[in-house]
């Protein structure tokens, strides 16, 4: 018996230990405030968040059918097309021109977009296949690059291969001219490529390496790599600009920021003089295969708004959300003048 009061009292001495302090938060008795939700609040709180949302909707949308897109398809794929001759197998180094007219002025900026469709940039195996080490200009990683990157890793005399990587070997290299057509001539339209990707991409994920000497020399820093496959160039000639050349070329970098849905937009130039109205063309060197994937090629011309390019779905979004507030909070109120006053629930 003595050892059951002992162990009686070496119990409550424990939860005396373990007890919480007697405060109002550890022993829950802070003030609090539950809702009470009667129809008199509910029912206005629908209405009133359907409205809100509706007049979000609407202007979101409206402010996006303000934004003027000029979309041209250059595929080739039709034997009418004036890019059909392109799609040869054995036609290189072509090129086709496109006319189009623009109705109205475009403000700058105008952001030309090349597009892509059919095109699945999200597939797992293709998403990974890159190296984020070499292309932030590490040394070792350049001459022996990720195992992600195969079988586009080495090319068969087992040399690396910088970039590697299945994204960087399918790099876009479609390159376009603007001119305007006038009565007295053309003129050529002037395209910045400068600042057309994303700060934290160019600035902080994608630098050039170093040569063994700490030079600048992009051509000694990439000695003892090779090009990937269907590049026609190397990663150091890219651009004539050191500042746009190798992993920090902007076009790359745009490339290397993989889309998540199979139809994709990614800028390949801005505008900033807006373009007027007037008659004008493209002038396009057609590198790119599409047909063999079932895919498109388009160039998109568009101007902004407050809210960025087009896109009508986040508008339609505030709007379904609205009305659906509005449509349940009928429902609500005529079931509840309907039963008011009377007993759901009969005793038993």
């Amino acid at each position: 018996m003595s050892r059951v009061r002992g162990s009686s009292r070496q119990g409550d001495g424990a939860a005396s230990k373990n007890k919480p302090d007697n405060t109002a938060f550890t022993q829950q008795r802070l003030p609090a405030w539950q809702p009470f939700l009667s129809a008199g609040y509910v029912l206005p709180t629908f209405f009133l968040l359907g409205l809100i949302f509706i007049a979000i909707g609407l202007g979101l949308y409206f402010t996006s059918n303000t934004v003027i897109e000029i979309e041209l398809d250059y595929t080739g794929n039709s034997p009418n097309s004036l890019c059909h001759r392109c799609t040869k197998n054995d036609t290189k180094d072509c090129k086709c021109t496109i006319h189009f007219k623009v109705n109205k002025t475009l403000p700058g900026p105008v952001f030309m977009y090349y597009e892509l469709s059919n095109f699945y940039q999200n597939h797992r195996k293709y998403g990974v296949s890159r190296d984020d080490d070499q292309l932030n200009g590490d040394l070792d990683y350049l001459t022996n690059p990720s195992e992600y990157c195969f079988p586009f890793r080495h090319d068969q005399q087992s040399r690396p291969i910088a970039p590697c990587g299945a994204i960087a070997n399918s790099m876009f290299n479609d390159s376009f001219v603007v001119y305007k057509v006038n009565s007295s001539g053309v003129s050529k339209v002037s395209l910045n490529g400068k600042g057309i990707s994303w700060w934290t991409d160019y600035n902080v994920k994608f630098n050039n390496p170093k040569s063994d000497n700490g030079t600048d020399d992009l051509k000694q820093a990439f000695e003892g790599t090779v090009k990937p496959a269907n590049w026609p160039r190397p990663a150091y000639e890219l651009d004539t600009s050191p500042a746009n050349n190798g992993f920090v070329n902007e076009d790359f970098i745009v490339w290397m920021r993989t889309a998540a849905l199979p139809t994709f937009r990614k800028l390949y130039r801005r505008i900033d003089g807006g373009m007027q109205p007037g008659n004008y063309s493209v002038e396009i060197s057609y590198n790119y295969p599409v047909l063999s994937f079932n895919g498109k090629k388009r160039i998109t011309f568009s101007t902004i708004s407050w809210m960025g390019g087009r896109n009508p779905f986040l508008g339609i979004a505030y709007i379904t959300c609205g009305s659906a507030c509005i449509v349940t909070g009928i429902v609500m109120f005529i079931v509840y003048i309907k039963y008011h006053g009377r007993h759901v629930f009969k005793e038993d």
